[in-house]
């Protein structure tokens, strides 16, 4: 495990902000940490980038203990804000060649990091440009760009596509992946489901300053119960077939939305949903067309917090 967490807690006067979590971030993948506003995922990243320092428990950075020796960590890790964390008035160039010689880096090895960095994030041909110039989603390329400057093991991106156009943000998404591919640790934060969806092997939530669960996206949809909803429309109506129906294995629930339109939720994530489509065929009673719609880490994360992710 490239980061691992032991009952790590985080007091501020007296308010609990992370609440004795354990997390175990292997290397080499994408983990997604989500959870509403407020659940202490700001305050877990600013522990691991040991900006801020933990109230209590252990936090190991390949197997070192970066609460007694935070040095060990900062080599090795970049750090991407929420806020654009850059010299408006200097060029983009001028931005990475500053933050590249705080690094350490300097001469040759600092113009081919700066070369390989500015081709990385797709922005090369307006590097001569004054960050003030340049759009949003420029600027956040920028942001990753210096965090990727010394080449680290570990990169955390805290919400890295908040405010930008979808140009841009496809660009952030497809660098999140060539740098996964490259073999980088990433912790990734995004208040957009379907970014963590699209990247993230494991996840962990959180709410109120806790883990409430975690794992790879199917355990997550397997260990939630989470239901699978079947839309089903007749050429005839299947009123007097309804308790039919709800005698088939694995039919939780039915609404009838029309004489000829019902929908059935389905209990289980595996072949549930085909077993109960089937034995309704069986029936030959016309149907004329079904649609089932899987359960997702939307409707995990909801069971779970009781909100959305944006909330």
């Amino acid at each position: 495990m490239i980061i691992k967490a032991e009952n790590l807690k985080k007091v501020f006067g007296n308010f609990v902000a992370v609440d004795g979590i354990n997390l175990e971030i292997p290397s080499g993948q994408i983990v997604g940490l989500l959870g509403p506003n407020g659940a202490g995922k700001s305050t877990t990243i600013s522990m691991i980038s040991t900006l801020y320092k933990p109230t209590s428990g252990r936090l190991l950075f390949d197997g070192k203990d970066i609460v007694k020796e935070p040095k060990w960590i900062k080599p090795h890790l970049g750090y991407v804000p929420q806020e654009i964390a850059l010299y408006q008035t200097l060029t983009g160039y001028e931005n990475l060649k500053y933050f590249g010689g705080l690094y350490g880096l300097k001469g040759v090895e600092l113009k081919k990091r700066i070369a390989s960095v500015s081709e990385i994030i797709g922005i090369d041909d307006r590097l001569k440009d004054k960050v003030e110039q340049y759009s949003g989603g420029m600027k956040r390329r920028i942001n990753i760009g210096v965090a990727l400057l010394h080449n680290p093991k570990l990169i955390i991106m805290d919400e890295p596509t908040v405010g930008i156009d979808p140009q841009s943000r496809n660009h952030i998404l497809d660098t999140v992946k060539l740098l996964n591919e490259q073999g980088m640790t990433v912790i990734y934060t995004s208040h957009y489901m379907e970014e963590v969806e699209a990247l993230c092997q494991s996840v962990y939530i959180m709410d109120h300053g806790k883990v409430i669960a975690s794992g790879t996206q199917e355990e997550l949809i397997s260990q939630s119960d989470s239901h699978t909803a079947i839309h089903m429309t007749f050429d005839v109506s299947v009123k007097e077939y309804l308790a039919r129906f709800k005698e088939i294995k694995n039919v939780m629930a039915i609404t009838q939305n029309t004489e000829m339109d019902v929908s059935i939720l389905a209990s289980g994530n595996g072949n549930s949903q085909k077993e109960i489509i089937h034995e309704i065929m069986s029936m030959d009673i016309g149907l004329v067309s079904f649609d089932v719609t899987k359960p997702n880490l939307e409707q995990v994360f909801l069971k779970l917090t009781g909100r959305g992710l944006r909330d």
